[in-house]
């Protein structure tokens, strides 16, 4: 049984076993506005399929929101209650002030101001409010990085867990909402880093905190899964395909094209600019492929020409590429033991997947910035995640609908 002065307004949902649903956000910088196309889709269609018409929030069917930088901001909106089309206009109104350019004085330090984020995440959500259950409707987690510890902090809103006990002077759930969000959000060099204070009373308790795109979690999906149903974390929710989901949405991928054989030498400089990038796309398909290999993919993107999109399919796995992604699934109510449906969701950002969307007058170059928030390129990610978004199809969620 839950401790009901723990858990307050969630104790209702959350005391007894029964099937849970997860939804991950990976991080993207402005690309989030990719990510919200698929959430409105989903948003619609189980509206549709729920009957809960335009009340309808995605709260109310995931149990567990995580999300990383950008994810991190659209799913403390989510956990908030907040709907798709609002924040379709969070992005929408402080985009192109996220962006700003700093003073040119101040570049050493960031590219770009923090403020203006700032004062949109109080004003979206609440100065005061915290991660305690009466703020949230649905359990969400925030991954940002601490730099002090040189650690990734996860932080979730599980009133169980260890260091989200109110006896505690550093209790998790005093940090306010915006604070967290704008930490995991604070890119390094883009955007100045965010300093919080666990403890009021206890200087060693203040940490210096950078966006949690830099850990290995940019792709929240498979720590989600652990978070939510290892016994450490004291929530423990049942493992199994007719038992949990997990829908995972990305913010856009493509590979970055390096040297040839032709020309292997490399500018310095060339290098460590494309770094970053590099890291976050690898470490994206790593958790993609984890979450792929415990639970049972039910819908994805091909990784490669080697494992294809994973999903389990009948008959014998040989043949061309096309020959093999052909081969029907194994139907769903055939349970292969796995620990989990999973769906992944995403964008091929590459010239070949644009143009496959339709939206070849758009430049690929320009819709893999993480830091194009023009008003033009806002509306063009717009397009190019409606279009993307048809891939949506309730099918892939199995049991979970109803």
């Amino acid at each position: 049984m839950l401790n009901p002065e723990l858990w307050g307004s969630l104790r209702e949902r959350y005391e007894h076993p029964r099937p849970r649903k997860l939804l991950a956000l990976d991080g993207g910088g402005i690309r989030g506005v990719l990510t919200l196309q698929f959430l409105g889709r989903i948003e619609a269609l189980l509206a549709a399929a729920t009957g809960a018409g335009s009340g309808f929030r995605l709260c109310d069917y995931f149990d567990y929101i995580g999300g990383t930088s950008t994810g991190a901001i659209i799913a403390a909106g989510l956990a908030r209650g907040m709907s798709v089309a609002e924040l379709i206009e969070f992005y929408r109104a402080v985009g192109p002030e996220m962006f700003e350019k700093t003073h040119l004085l101040r570049r050493l330090h960031s590219l770009y101001k923090g403020d203006p984020l700032i004062a949109k995440l109080q004003q979206t959500f609440g100065v005061e409010t915290t991660l305690e259950p009466g703020n949230l409707r649905t359990l969400l987690l925030v991954v940002t990085r601490n730099v002090t510890t040189d650690s990734p902090w996860p932080v979730s809103s599980n009133p169980a867990a260890r260091y989200n006990s109110p006896l505690r002077p550093d209790c998790n759930l005093r940090v306010p909402l915006w604070k967290l969000v704008r930490a995991s959000t604070a890119a390094p060099v883009y955007f100045p880093p965010e300093i919080l204070n666990w403890d009021p009373n206890d200087p060693m308790k203040t940490f210096v905190f950078v966006d949690g795109g830099v850990t290995p979690f940019n792709n929240p999906a498979f720590l989600l899964f652990r978070m939510a149903t290892q016994s450490q974390y004291l929530l423990e929710f049942p493992t199994g395909e007719k038992n949990l989901l997990v829908v995972s949405v990305g913010t856009g991928a493509a590979p970055t094209l390096g040297l040839s054989a032709d020309s292997p030498d490399a500018n310095l400089l060339e290098t460590m600019a494309a770094l970053p990038g590099a890291l976050m796309y690898s470490i994206q398909v790593e958790q993609d492929v984890a979450c792929r290999t415990v639970g049972r993919c039910t819908y994805g993107d091909a990784i490669d020409r080697e494992i294809l999109d994973m999903v389990p399919r009948e008959g014998e796995d040989v043949g061309t590429v096309e020959q093999r992604l052909r081969r029907p699934a194994v139907p769903l109510g055939h349970d292969l033991g796995r620990a989990f449906l999973y769906v992944r969701y995403n964008v091929d950002l590459s010239d070949l997947g644009v143009a496959r969307l339709n939206c070849g007058d758009l430049r690929s170059a320009d819709v893999r910035k993480m830091d194009n928030a023009t008003a033009g390129n806002i509306e063009a990610l717009i397009r190019l995640g409606k279009a993307a978004a048809t891939q949506v199809d309730l099918t892939h969620f199995g049991p979970f609908v109803s």
